[in-house]
């Protein structure tokens, strides 16, 4: 292996630093946040609202935790909050507004495509294509498996809130996390 790709690859972390843990605080206080202000997601209206201040909230930590790795906070949080809130309208839609364990992954896949085409289209814009492809592939698998893991654990997901819980929220953030470490781009050596 050449030294250069040697030097590249050595220069990638592992996890994007413990301010990242504070994602996974993020997604359930923002979802209840959109969850109180929007109401139940159960028509396509608290969903919009809901899901539009859940993006929003989670995706300002999201920002700030990356440290620069996301480009600029407006493009960043705006994109977000309407990529979520249109996803979680059209996911919830799409499934009838039920909350079984099929329903909910697929209603987080949806909501993750469109969150993930949002963001991944502000990363593309700023030249970070690698981090924008994967990203943007990311987003539905982590929202699905982190309804599949709040509801494994039994919290009441029939009270139709914006975003999963703790423990989809602590899985989407090692994950996600390990996502970004992986396809961010590398920091220039200084020579």
């Amino acid at each position: 292996m050449p030294h250069h790709s040697q030097q590249a690859l050595s220069q990638h972390q592992a996890f994007p630093g413990w301010s990242w843990v504070a994602v996974a605080l993020a997604l359930p206080i923002a979802g209840y946040i959109g969850w109180k202000v929007g109401g139940p997601v159960d028509t396509v209206e608290t969903a919009l609202i809901g899901g539009t201040l859940t993006g929003a909230g989670f995706a300002a930590v999201q920002w700030w935790a990356a440290k620069g790795a996301l480009g600029r906070a407006a493009a960043w949080i705006s994109a977000s909050a309407v990529g979520y809130g249109v996803g979680l309208a059209a996911g919830a839609a799409l499934v009838g507004y039920d909350t079984d364990i099929g329903a909910l992954a697929l209603m987080g896949l949806v909501s993750g495509v469109s969150l993930g085409a949002a963001q991944a289209l502000v990363l593309a814009r700023q030249g970070k294509r690698r981090l924008a492809a994967a990203w943007g592939a990311a987003m539905p698998a982590l929202f699905a498996l982190g309804w599949l893991a709040t509801t494994a654990i039994g919290v009441s997901v029939d009270n139709q809130f914006t975003v999963f819980g703790a423990a989809g929220a602590l899985l989407f953030m090692l994950l996600s996390g390990l996502v970004l470490a992986r396809f961010s781009p590398s920091p220039t050596p200084v020579a």
